[in-house]
């Protein structure tokens, strides 16, 4: 109820009135900011526990359900190589996309690991190929670059092995010709 009071009059009513028409107009301002403030709040609630106050239809509900999925089997195969590969595996990068919900999703990912054979040791190298192979096929649906890692990891442990039982061939031998000039000074 809007009353217009002239301001020349000073009469207590009219200042009441205009007092009361200024403590309404505040409250209405004050409930308008609290309402603004309770639905920012309700939507930073729904960002926060990672929803959207995007509506999507069910078309994108759809893709968004297929990349959590994808996004999540990204991240096990990852892991796997990572957990595996313990010292010789590196950090996980993913390539990602855009849901139609504005979150991102992994939709590819790779873990850096060190298949290089350990110099002038064949015992270690078998070793660390060992590691690489299994880490190379721990996901439960190794990737066709898995494969050729562990491929490549098995060469480098059957080069090593090569060199390891060259190498004992060679101390046999050492170990034979010993034996053989001791056998041949105590004849003497």
């Amino acid at each position: 109820m809007d009353i217009a009071v002239s301001s020349s009059q000073n009469s207590p009513v009219a200042t009441l009135l205009i007092a009361q028409q200024q403590k309404d107009s505040a409250d209405k301002a004050r409930q308008s900011v609290v309402e603004d403030i309770l639905e920012i709040s309700q939507e930073a609630n729904v960002l926060l526990e990672g929803g959207s106050t995007i509506e999507l239809t069910e078309e994108e509900e759809q893709i968004v359900q297929d990349l959590k999925k994808t996004d999540q089997e990204v991240r096990d195969h990852e892991k796997a190589h990572q957990t595996v590969g313990g010292p010789y595996a590196g950090a996980a990068t993913y390539e990602t996309q855009t849901g139609p919900d504005g979150k991102e999703y992994a939709v590819a990912g790779e873990v850096p690991i060190d298949a290089s054979p350990i110099r002038d040791n064949p015992e270690a190298t078998i070793r660390k190929m060992e590691v690489v192979i299994r880490a190379a096929l721990a996901p439960a649906e190794p990737s066709t670059q898995d494969i050729a890692v562990a491929q490549s990891a098995l060469q480098a442990k059957l080069q090593a092995q090569v060199e390891l039982a060259r190498e004992n061939n060679e101390d046999e031998q050492e170990g034979n010709d010993i034996v053989n000039i001791l056998f041949a000074s105590s004849e003497e």
